[in-house]
């Protein structure tokens, strides 16, 4: 959601409304708009990854490494998830907290470059060329708009770099995610750095996690759910950043739970007044925080404002960070959420 940063931050991620096809994926998987694979030789290079329609070739894995901000954490999770941290030269994802153990601490420790962000609290191309990277990965094509004072894919290769925009982000909107596009990006990664099994290995896990929540919710009535993030405005209204499309539905539904305010937008957020708010039943909160310490508060706060809703009355409400959004980590969320709605499940 390309405007100013800290609003265009999320808005270049979290807040993003896509109409378009997956920019990653994977060779199997012709519907993403994307095909990778690897051809056959002892080191398993070249490999080839078609990615929002450039050709990205790989002669070797790359060894250096820049991670763009774009308010996300799934390309440094993913890749911290395959273990290939070392392979980090430069990262500028934060959410400053998670929902695996060790993550938010391991992110803090890894390298930053250095180097003096630009207003959109990123890395400017001139810093960019000067990380001297050879993969630079951008959660959408915000990353590579030379209007936006970044390197464009085309001087990124001049410069010897490959680039890689994540799924759904070709357009810079991305309001059609799912979970399977997180696996998409963790497949992607695993060819380009020849490390498929360890992918194939956390999808495998993923999808039986997600399966057994699933199955021990189903039938089970769904909740209403309001999910927001805290102490954040996208757009004119108060309630600017409640979520209305993309991968938090698919996580909401796996968990057993509806989100009340779904049709609300056709894109990712709604821009809701506060009288619309006041007059919807909601069952459940599900607060996503992003650099937020105490997201907890957030949701008592809003129970204060409307005491009216069933969750107030109930004190329903279950706090999210990293696994709600594009992840290796989504299964998390599902199993969070699933427990808070249907605890007599489980």
């Amino acid at each position: 959601m390309p405007v100013t940063r800290p609003a265009a931050a999320v808005a270049a991620v979290v807040a993003l409304s896509l109409a378009a096809t997956a920019c990653g994926g994977s060779a199997d998987d012709d519907t993403s708009g994307s095909r990778a694979g690897a051809t056959a030789g002892g080191s398993g290079y070249p490999v080839k990854v078609e990615n929002c329609g450039t050709t990205q070739v790989f002669d070797k894995a790359p060894s250096r490494v820049v991670v763009m901000n774009g308010a996300s954490v799934a390309e440094v999770s993913t890749l911290l998830a395959l273990g290939l941290g070392d392979k980090i030269v430069a990262n500028q994802q934060s959410y400053g907290m998670s929902e695996v153990p060790g993550r938010a601490e391991a992110i803090k420790k890894l390298p930053t470059g250095g180097v003096k962000l630009n207003d959109a609290f990123d890395i400017p191309r001139e810093s960019m060329i000067g990380l001297r990277p050879d993969l630079v990965l951008s959660t959408t094509s915000y990353g590579f708009d030379a209007k936006n004072g970044f390197a464009t894919r085309d001087e990124l290769k001049n410069a010897g770099a490959r680039t890689y925009i994540s799924p759904q982000g070709c357009h810079d909107e991305n309001s059609k995610l799912t979970i399977e596009d997180s696996y998409r990006l963790l497949r992607d990664m695993g060819r380009i750095f020849h490390v498929s099994d360890r992918a194939e290995k956390i999808i495998t896990a993923s999808r039986k996690h997600i399966a057994d929540v699933a199955a021990k919710v189903k039938g089970k009535k769904k909740p209403k759910v309001m999910m927001l993030f805290t102490n954040m405005t996208m757009g004119s209204n108060e309630f600017s950043a409640v979520v209305a499309k993309g991968i938090y539905n698919d996580i909401l539904g796996k968990a057993g739970a509806a989100n009340v305010f779904e049709n609300a937008s056709k894109t990712s957020f709604a821009d809701l007044s506060k009288e619309k708010v006041a007059a919807t039943d909601v069952d459940a909160l599900v607060v996503i925080a992003y650099q937020d310490p105490n997201p907890a508060a957030y949701a008592r706060k809003l129970f204060k404002e409307f005491p009216q809703w069933p969750a107030a009355k109930t004190n329903t409400y279950v706090t999210v960070s990293d696994s709600i959004y594009l992840s290796p980590d989504n299964d998390r969320a599902v199993e969070k959420i699933a427990k808070k709605l249907h605890p007599d499940a489980f």
